[in-house]
């Protein structure tokens, strides 16, 4: 009887090898698996080489470095006078003629502008006249009190004379009553005289107000006066000249975003420049950091004032400067690319893995990837790259102060001289 033939494929057959082959094949048989397994796990081995390397990508590098750092925070703002007066009139009129003109430097008192003072003369000498009225009505109510007390002196002696007999008391009376109210428009006519007094003066201010006077020692930024212009005097007066005290001390207002305010001290220097003078920088120092914030386009900012020296003259009110201000100096430093601490290694390709017999005898390659990790108290920790044996390995670090390019490493086993991964540069061919 004929055996039952096996479903599955002999090796010999898959290999093409006869079973009744004789002893002189059998050497021959093994050596050609003995081949076929060595070229099966060299290839496997390469591969699982492969996969714990790195992926053939090639890493540029930047070595750590001690020095100093020097930490600024930019702002731009606008430059102004440190004493900035805008002079308007007190009266309305017409502007008969203008005093000064753009850039030039007056004294205190100095004219600026004259009104047409035709009106306030005309008020003045009214006023002149009325005062003179009334003192007249005090000539004549004081006449009116000797009359009086004259007459009374007199009906008191025959009063006297007669025994109280003539004149009666009710003569007596009337003659005191006149008394009385002829002094008492005495009174009234200097009360008089004080009220015309008092326009007077004040007709007369208007009239010397007329005349527009420099409130400070300065020079003339802008001038909005014209002869012949009718000024009206509101609540909200038009700005006929605006003066600035003293041009050699300006001052620097920059707007600086929330996210540095919290560097920004008075006392802090800082330097600036502006587009009239791209060449030259500027000092500045902080004197005033403002705690009211401003929002624009929902950018909160807050305004710290410079003050600057301007001796030469060459800045002037309302140039748009860019300033650089010192909050933080660090010397001797241990210090790394910013640009290492933005670095992540990149996501490998996912390779199959090796099945059957190969997966049962080789090991599985190791798994890449990077995890961000936090602390215990909830604190991100940093992490830069080094290539060790070609390999990338994590070294945690903490960091400090950072000017952009730079960060200060404040803990972590990095030291001078060593190379940190910044960027990939390629693929190795």
């Amino acid at each position: 009887m004929k055996a039952e033939s096996n479903d599955k494929p002999d090796i010999a057959e898959t290999l093409g090898i006869d079973r009744a082959s004789g002893d002189g094949k059998s050497g021959k048989r093994w050596f050609v698996v003995g081949i076929l397994a060595v070229l099966a796990v060299g290839t496997a081995i390469v591969l699982w080489k492969g996969s714990g390397s790195s992926d053939g990508v090639r890493y540029r590098t930047q070595e750590a470095q001690r020095g100093g750092l020097t930490v600024i925070v930019t702002a731009t703002g606008t430059l102004q006078a440190t004493n900035q007066v805008d002079v308007s009139s007190e009266l309305s009129g017409i502007i008969k003629t203008v005093e000064a003109d753009y850039n030039s430097k007056v004294k205190v008192g100095q004219p600026l502008a004259k009104l047409d003072t035709s009106k306030l003369e005309a008020q003045v000498t009214q006023s002149k006249a009325a005062l003179e009225s009334t003192k007249a009505k005090i000539l004549l109510a004081e006449a009116t009190v000797r009359e009086t007390r004259s007459k009374l002196t007199q009906l008191r002696k025959v009063r006297a004379l007669s025994d109280n007999k003539v004149p009666s008391q009710t003569e007596i009376d009337a003659a005191e009553a006149a008394l009385d109210r002829a002094l008492a428009d005495v009174a009234g006519a200097k009360a008089a005289v004080s009220q015309a007094q008092a326009t007077l003066d004040a007709n007369q201010t208007d009239l010397s107000k007329a005349v527009i006077r420099s409130p400070v020692n300065g020079i003339v930024l802008t001038r909005s006066a014209e002869p012949g212009q009718t000024v009206a005097a509101t609540l909200n007066p038009p700005v006929l000249f605006t003066l600035a005290e003293d041009l050699t001390k300006m001052e620097l207002v920059v707007n600086v975003d929330e996210a540095d305010v919290g560097h920004i001290q008075e006392g802090q220097q800082a330097t600036f420049s502006v587009a009239a003078y791209p060449n030259r920088t500027f000092e500045a120092r902080i004197v005033q950091a403002r705690f009211g914030s401003k929002t624009t386009s929902g950018v909160v900012t807050y305004e710290t004032v410079l003050k600057v020296d301007n001796v030469d003259l060459a800045l002037r009110p309302g140039m748009t400067a860019t300033a650089d201000i010192v909050v933080k100096r660090i010397e001797n430093a241990v210090l790394i690319p910013s640009a290492a601490l933005r670095f992540v290694p990149p996501v490998r390709e996912e390779k199959k893995a090796p099945t059957g017999l190969l997966a049962r005898i080789l090991p599985r390659p190791p798994v890449s990837g990077t995890q961000r990790r936090e602390d215990s108290a909830g604190r991100k920790e940093y992490r830069v790259w080094t290539l060790k044996d070609e390999q990338l390995v994590a070294i945690p670090v903490k960091i400090g102060a950072t000017d952009g390019s730079l960060t200060e490493v404040a803990g972590g086993e990095i030291e001078p001289g060593m190379a940190v991964v910044v960027d990939t540069a390629g693929s190795v061919e």
